[in-house]
């Protein structure tokens, strides 16, 4: 059975008993039983399997949703915020990110659910019978896998959280506040253990398993963090590096020749994926845990597109998507990071700038933006709106028998749209889960993870090397050499563009502010929109307030989990 099949339920009905720390939103004593499915089922044969392939789908919450996005892409230096939807504390940094979000404590009890799965496999495995040893010694590789990635997010997401490494078996509100550097060593030492366990490359009945390299990958991420935090040690930047060139040079993967194709719906297995999040056309098994269907599957497609279909010769299609224009580009991310269109191709590759007509006729109205034109005509298939990237006079737009949508025009509702996760596939066109895979770790991230990490440690040559990989796999035709730096040229500030050109929308760059510490300085400069309510403090979300009123109280009467600074 492919990872990609397995139905959530297994995990949720099959395994509720086990999940009592994090069980409910409001109340950790409060449970619903759905299932008879008992809590020794996880000691068969086919319960351990089971509980292996279920402890996979909490990824299913984080990556490619809408909560997973707003967490790592709001508020950051390269998106701003579209015309609809909620949430957006996350990219004021106001009042509306607080500790109430139910994005926060969703997403913390999902993790933790994840890592209570994970231990019951971890611990529960010696006394499993019918599971042949070398099988059972992979899953559990897979379970520490799976319990790094977790407590890795929450790390990263929240500071400072509880550490549970055994199964909780019964209600508790015995909780605290582990050291940072504690939690650091829990997931180093889950990773290295699963490493050694792991195979190089999973079978191709369950693409989707980890695997030797994406164990690899993560404890790289991992040490990049530490290098730059209070934990951090004098070779974890030299760590870091080793295990990115491993990656890069002992599995067979290898870079495509075309950007674009790496976000081709029709190869979503290609050479260049190191680990994906499994999704698929079937519903219940693209459900995401603990939300409804308008959060069900990949939806990354509904929230980065701008609003076409009100436009001349436009209608809503499955092929151009619902736009829920919840994100757009900032003028930095268009303007400086992108600003190299003659040579690189990742501008032009990354954002949709041509619609054609799809509701052909004579038609005019009043979400028209070009002034240029008072009366437009289209046949099926001609250009209806086209984006250049930059400022036309308006001679020029007038010139052109479609709308031409110019930077100066822009606002939340128009904009480039980026379209690296467009899914053709959905069977309507009001139709929210989309059944693409969500690529995790891809090699050109680990080529960037190594030229980083070598520049932290001091060897040019090989971040230069690294870097280049990414460059001038993105160049246009006969732009090679344009697009190779020399030494000379490796500075952070280059790392900090490229990931953003190379990444932009893939779920990264929140992330990768805050383990560089320049999140709050580089919100201030290129995210208008938070620049006078970001504080220091906003490097770590609010701890939910469903963890702090569920956990013990002091003598003092105070929960003994304690709130995160300025919150």
């Amino acid at each position: 059975m492919k990872i990609k099949n397995i139905k959530n339920s297994i995990r949720i009905t099959g395994l509720a008993t086990l999940l009592l720390f994090s069980q409910s939103c409001k109340d950790v004593l409060e449970e619903t039983v759905i299932s008879g499915i008992g809590n020794d089922y996880v000691n068969t044969a086919k319960g351990f399997q089971d509980a292996v392939k279920a402890a996979y789908s909490t990824l299913r919450y984080y990556y490619g949703t809408q909560q997973g996005l707003t967490m790592t892409e709001y508020g950051t230096d390269i998106y701003a915020t579209g015309a609809d939807g909620g949430y957006k504390g996350f990219h004021f940094y106001d009042g509306q990110l607080n500790p109430t979000v139910d994005y926060l404590a969703n997403t913390w009890d999902e993790l933790y659910r994840g890592i209570n799965t994970c231990n019951a496999i971890i611990e529960r495995a010696a006394n499993v019978a019918g599971v042949p040893d070398a099988v059972k010694k992979a899953r559990v590789a897979e379970a520490k896998f799976l319990r790094a990635h977790y407590y890795y997010i929450l790390l990263m997401q929240w500071g400072s959280v509880d550490l549970r490494l055994t199964e909780t078996l019964a209600p508790t509100k015995e909780t605290k506040r582990a050291p940072e550097s504690e939690i650091y060593a829990a997931i180093i030492k889950d990773l290295n253990e699963a490493i050694v366990d792991l195979e190089a490359k999973a079978q191709s009945a369950e693409y989707g398993r980890a695997t030797r390299p994406a164990a690899e990958t993560l404890l790289a991420k991992v040490y990049l963090a530490k290098g730059y935090s209070t934990s951090k040690a004098a070779d974890d930047f030299s760590k870091a590096a080793a295990l990115c060139k491993t990656v890069t040079t002992a599995y067979g993967f290898k870079l495509l020749d075309d950007f674009a194709s790496v976000f081709d719906e029709n190869n979503q297995v290609n050479s260049e994926i190191v680990f994906a999040v499994q999704y698929t056309t079937d519903p219940l098994s693209n459900l995401t845990n603990g939300v409804g269907a308008a959060n069900g599957g990949n939806n990354l497609h509904l929230f980065f597109g701008m609003q076409y279909d009100v436009q001349p010769g436009m209608k809503r299609d499955v092929f151009y998507g619902r736009p829920f224009k919840r994100l757009r580009p900032t003028s930095y991310l268009l303007n400086t990071v992108f600003a190299d269109r003659t040579n690189d191709s990742r501008y032009k590759k990354t954002f949709r700038d041509t619609w054609l007509s799809n509701n052909p006729g004579n038609n005019l109205n009043a979400a028209s933006f070009d002034d240029s034109k008072t009366k437009v005509s289209f046949a099926a298939g001609d250009t209806a709106i086209f984006i250049p990237g930059v400022e036309w006079t308006k001679a020029q737009r007038a010139a052109k028998k479609y709308q031409v949508l110019v930077p100066s025009a822009y606002n939340e509702a128009l904009f480039p749209t980026l379209q690296k996760f467009f899914d053709t596939k959905r069977p309507d066109l009001t139709y929210e889960p989309g059944s693409r895979d969500y690529f995790v770790f891809r090699l050109a991230d680990v080529y960037l993870m190594l030229a980083e990490a070598s520049l932290q440690s001091n060897n040019i040559a090989d971040a230069v090397t690294a870097i280049n990989m990414v460059r001038t796999r993105a160049a246009w035709p006969g732009k090679k050499d344009a697009m190779t730096i020399a030494a000379k040229d490796m500075t952070f500030e280059l790392i900090i563009e490229e990931r953003a050109r190379e990444l932009a929308g893939e779920q990264t760059r929140w992330i990768d502010l805050k383990r560089w510490g320049l999140l709050v300085d580089r919100v201030k400069k290129y995210n208008p929109q938070a620049a006078v309510n970001i504080k220091d403090f906003h490097v770590v979300r609010p701890i939910p307030q469903t963890q702090i009123d569920r956990s013990a109280k002091g003598t003092d009467g105070k929960s003994v989990f304690a709130q995160n600074t300025g919150y």
